[in-house]
């Protein structure tokens, strides 16, 4: 005989689940009075949860430790990306690029500055206005025929 197999007729393997302990049902059951979880503090209450990186009251690793040196990260100045291969993509020979035009061809978020990198290869006379340049970039833009405007 042909029987389907429906969604609701599947249960898992006799014997492969077993039943959770019963906590809290008398000292005769091996889990009452205090159910498993010690004699008392925070842990022992229902919700608690520490916060990452608590020690339990010993002073935490990122205060121990000593602060000194210089960090860039306030002054970094954090630029979109544009590579060559993409204005090679998106751009026709002799157009002006900008940031606003890079913006508006999905090239860049637009609230950054842009910097365009020399990956890949240039074939197209373009000039490129508003942006950073690495030297690659530059050169490779100048040797196409198209001139750079910082």
């Amino acid at each position: 005989m042909n029987r389907t197999i429906k969604l609701s007729d599947l249960s898992p393997a006799p014997g492969s689940r077993k039943n959770g302990k019963r906590k809290g049902r008398g000292a005769s059951s091996g889990a009452g009075r205090s159910c498993c979880r010690g004699t008392g503090g925070s842990n022992k209450r229902s919700g608690y949860s520490k916060r990452a990186f608590f020690e339990g009251g010993q002073m935490p690793l990122a205060r121990r430790l000593p602060k000194r040196g210089f960090s860039n990260a306030m002054f970094r100045k954090e630029y979109d990306i544009v590579n060559l291969r993409q204005l090679q993509d998106k751009f026709k020979s002799g157009d002006k690029v900008t940031p606003e035009k890079l913006s508006q061809a999905g090239l860049t978020g637009g609230k950054r500055p842009v910097k365009v990198l020399g990956s890949g290869e240039l074939k197209k006379k373009l000039t490129v206005e508003g942006c950073a340049f690495s030297a690659a970039a530059a050169e490779k833009i100048n040797s196409a025929g198209g001139s750079i405007a910082e």
